[in-house]
């Protein structure tokens, strides 16, 4: 029986994807369309979110990234290829996560102490939220934004 945690994270993939495909025939200046409120352009927060998963999976098992949004605009297909493999990463380390697992390391010279629970929260946090802003950028420039509900994706 697979975990709420799983669950979540599948969700998670899906939606990612569901945002990617969404964009697959849009203009480029649709793609750098943002409105006030939002993180910035659709394209901008796409690949923000796609950076943030590699790094994501990266601190919880050593995994280099494949992608990073410093890395400029790769493409749908290729964003879309890159958020399947991290929602996979993400997937298979919340089916055997533990809770109580704390990481040590340095960041900007200081030593820290992070749970790892908290970067699976912030993981899923993240994405929902810029998901939403890009689904308000599409709304506000007249565009049918997807469906990210638990209601659809268990519709699926």
């Amino acid at each position: 029986m697979e975990s709420i945690l799983v669950k979540l994270f599948e969700h998670n993939q899906w939606a990612n994807l569901r945002a990617v495909d969404a964009c697959v025939h849009l203009t480029n200046a649709q793609l750098d369309a943002t409105v006030q409120g939002t993180a910035g352009t659709v394209r901008d927060t796409l690949m923000h979110i796609a950076g943030a998963e590699q790094r994501y999976a990266m601190r919880l098992s050593g995994r280099q990234p494949t992608y990073g949004e410093r890395d400029g605009w790769p493409g749908v297909d290729m964003l879309r290829q890159a958020l399947d493999d991290s929602g996979r990463v993400l997937i298979e380390l919340a089916g055997r996560a533990d809770p109580d697992e704390v990481l040590e390391g340095e960041y900007q010279g200081q030593p820290y102490k992070l749970p790892v629970s908290t970067i699976y929260v912030q993981a899923i946090n993240h994405a929902t939220e810029h998901r939403s802003q890009i689904a308000t950028i599409l709304t506000q420039h007249g565009i049918e934004p997807p469906d990210f509900s638990g209601w659809t994706w268990d519709r699926r």
